[in-house]
């Protein structure tokens, strides 16, 4: 994923705005991102640039004067290589390394059903996903994060951005899911796939079942 360039502290995605003098008080963070930044090797003015804050916001938020949005820590988690629970400092309950065939329900949303292949709660989540043909699911998608997809049965075919993919069993796909995707099955009996994708742990990352996911 590209990031923008060092921003100013004006509003934006990435940078303090309104919101900030509203937002839910959190835990003090101030310690963590500053040993964060320096465990990574990066100076204040790096770290800001990749994360599009300027360097005087981002001195604010490691002593404390300024209190980060969860964008914001969504943005400098992926900067450092954690996950917004460890800046946060919440000490997750010990998982289970192994995920059973059969133990989760399944959930659907608009005709797709996801299996959980994967542990809850982590940066990277696994699905194995039965895709149906030509649903209103097929929509256009951009969020933050990567994904990565393995075609198990039939076809599946994968818009990204202007270009148009059929892959067929034993294909897969790797790309960052800020390109303007959709993936859709490509032949009348559905497909099946293995689907991974790294969207950090936050209030969108509910868009890998989309809002009307339900358990069957």
């Amino acid at each position: 994923m590209s990031t923008p360039a060092a921003a100013s502290d004006g509003p934006g995605p990435s940078g303090p705005g309104p919101s900030d003098a509203s937002s839910p008080s959190l835990p003090d963070v101030a310690p963590q991102l500053r040993a964060r930044r320096r465990r990574r090797g990066l100076t204040l003015e790096a770290a800001a640039q990749r994360a599009g804050l300027s360097p005087a916001h981002l001195s604010r938020l490691e002593t404390g004067r300024r209190q980060p949005s969860l964008p914001m820590l969504l943005g400098l988690a992926r900067v450092y290589g954690t996950t917004v629970s460890e800046l946060l400092g919440e000490v997750p309950a010990e998982r289970d390394p192994v995920v059973r065939g059969g133990r989760a329900e399944p959930a659907e949303a608009d005709g797709w059903v996801y299996h959980q292949a994967g542990g809850p709660g982590r940066a990277m989540q696994a699905l194995r996903v039965q895709v149906p043909y030509a649903t209103r699911a097929d929509l256009v998608r951009v969020h933050p994060g990567e994904e990565w997809l393995y075609v198990l049965d039939g076809r599946v075919r994968l818009a990204l951005g202007e270009a148009v993919h059929v892959l067929d069993p034993g294909d897969s796909a790797h790309f960052d899911s800020l390109t303007p995707h959709r993936i859709a099955a490509a032949t009348r009996g559905g497909a099946e796939l293995l689907f991974v994708h790294t969207l950090m742990q936050s209030a969108a990352a509910d868009l890998c079942l989309g809002a009307g996911a339900h358990r069957r």
